[in-house]
């Protein structure tokens, strides 16, 4: 059997392929959209009878809220003395996982892509290749799953601890009587949003493309080998 690379795109022209070029797309706006951001809240501090201050909320990837400053220590804010003050919560375990599980997609696709317009003829002609490409694709499948997931749901908790209820919460001094504590110019969640849809939408790409990828695997041949042997015609008595 040969085995030297034979270029051949036909295989991106199917389904098998295509959906991999797909699926590159999605984990590049997928990891693109969450690992790089960054973004600031503008918190108003109205003093009762004093000057009015503004505080910036400050966050970005990967999102350690309680490692980012709001109030540097000992910082006199309508006439009272604030200690330091970090933002509330680190959704950092589910941006990172979610961005290492697009970075990994994005780098199998490339490989699966070069076996493909490659090494299709020994791809197709061994049970390996296409029973190694089933597995990791199903793995790749539930990790988009459970990454997508948290992602969400760490998401979900920077927007809570960001809001002027969290604010509200974190900071002792909109606490007090004569103070009024309110974010009054939001960040823009739009492309966190979108790292959320994209998340799910690798899992749906992903599903999809599981499959294609069994339908190469010997599992499905083995199992169309069987039914027709059990749909046999039946002899014509003589």
């Amino acid at each position: 059997m040969m085995t030297g690379f034979r270029l051949n795109l036909a295989p991106v022209k199917e389904p098998l392929g295509f959906i991999k070029v797909v699926e590159w797309f999605t984990a590049v706006f997928a990891f693109g959209s969450c690992g790089g951001y960054a973004g600031r809240n503008v918190v108003s501090v109205f003093c009762g009878g004093g000057v009015n201050e503004t505080l910036n909320a400050t966050f970005s990837y990967p999102f350690r809220l309680n490692q980012m400053l709001l109030v540097e220590g000992n910082t006199t804010i309508c006439n009272h003395t604030v200690a330091e003050t970090h933002l509330v919560g680190d959704s950092s375990s589910s941006a990172e996982f979610f961005v290492a599980v697009a970075t990994l997609a994005f780098l199998y696709c490339m490989a699966a892509l070069l076996v493909y317009v490659g090494y299709m003829h020994v791809y197709r002609d061994s049970d390996f290749g296409p029973m190694f490409d089933f597995v990791v694709t199903s793995i790749l499948t539930f990790l988009w799953l459970v990454c997508a997931s948290a992602w969400a749901r760490g998401l979900q908790t920077v927007k809570d601890a960001t809001d002027t209820a969290g604010i509200l919460s974190t900071l002792a001094l909109c606490k007090e009587n004569d103070v009024t504590c309110e974010v009054t110019d939001f960040a823009s969640f739009r492309s966190l949003n979108v790292s959320v849809v994209f998340g799910y939408l690798n899992l749906v790409v992903w599903a999809g493309n599981a499959w294609f990828v069994y339908k190469e695997t010997r599992w499905h041949s083995q199992k169309l080998s069987s039914q027709g042997v059990g749909r046999g015609t039946v002899p014509a008595p003589i």
